[in-house]
């Protein structure tokens, strides 16, 4: 059950980062803090969340994502292995497809206006958010978590109306999955790259149990052409306060997983 859970918070953190934390307290920058991985000792540089995460404009569009699984670390082995850590070994090298999309946030904005959820006073404000790019978080989680669990244990995904940053995915057998954003932060060093940091404390229940935990995601997107990215994706899994072994571990990561992310523009 627990492998199952490693599996199912790796499925969101892809999307959660776009679909969607090290290192020293003076390493301040999302650049820095890649440059030295897998050499992790602490959570990263965030802001509590106010929002969206918002993209740069090159990423707007349908995209054809490859994921590859490069590598993966357990800092705090043998003594401290997370769950699921040896069973993840299998999807080492192996290329997972799906499709993502990254839009304007006007439908959101539209949906707040019908509901009343804004007032007066902060529709221009809004307006100008509702032209930024947003990850469809919809499209992207259902999409993603058919292509690794199947269809038929992917009974719905929803997305909280008033929170983009929260979302429930509904499994078979009375499960699901309940992760909310709390922490972020973004750089762009150069027109064409994209760095971005986020932390997400995660849920999963089932009849018989619930399991707690904290995921960061850390990635770094190149443009390569106006119809190909690629990017750097790194996973970290946390302790919550709730694990007997949460101050052995405190800040630093129990596992890290390094993907390669390829997204080819669909028509």
């Amino acid at each position: 059950m627990r492998g199952r859970c490693i599996l199912l918070y790796r499925i969101f953190l892809i999307f959660f980062s776009w679909l969607l934390f090290t290192c020293s307290s003076s390493a301040a920058s999302i650049e820095d803090r890649l440059d030295i991985f897998p050499n992790w000792n602490q959570k990263p540089n965030v802001e509590v969340v106010n929002g969206d995460l918002y993209y740069p404009l090159w990423m707007r569009g349908d995209w054809q994502v490859t994921s590859t699984l490069l590598e993966q670390v357990a800092p705090l082995a043998p003594e401290i292995l997370s769950p699921g850590f040896k069973n993840n070994q299998q999807y080492l090298n192996e290329e997972v497809d799906f499709r993502v999309r990254f839009t304007t946030n006007f439908l959101r904005f539209e949906q707040q206006l019908t509901a009343n959820k804004i007032g007066q006073a902060d529709i221009w404000r809004d307006k100008q958010a509702a032209k930024r790019i947003v990850a469809d978080r919809l499209y992207n989680g259902t999409n993603i978590a058919k292509t690794y669990l199947g269809d038929d244990q992917v009974v719905a995904v929803k997305v909280d109306s008033t929170n983009p940053n929260k979302q429930i995915t509904f499994l078979s057998d009375d499960r699901q999955l309940t992760s909310n954003v709390t922490g972020r932060a973004s750089e762009q060093p150069a027109p064409n790259r994209f760095l971005t940091s986020e932390i997400a404390n995660q849920i999963f229940k089932s009849p018989n149990s619930i399991y707690l935990n904290e995921v960061e995601t850390t990635s770094d997107y190149h443009l390569m052409t106006p119809d190909q990215i690629e990017a750097r994706q790194i996973t970290a899994i946390y302790l919550s306060p709730q694990d007997p072994d949460y101050f052995k571990a405190f800040n630093k990561p129990v596992a890290l997983y390094l993907y390669r992310l390829k997204l080819h523009k669909v028509s």
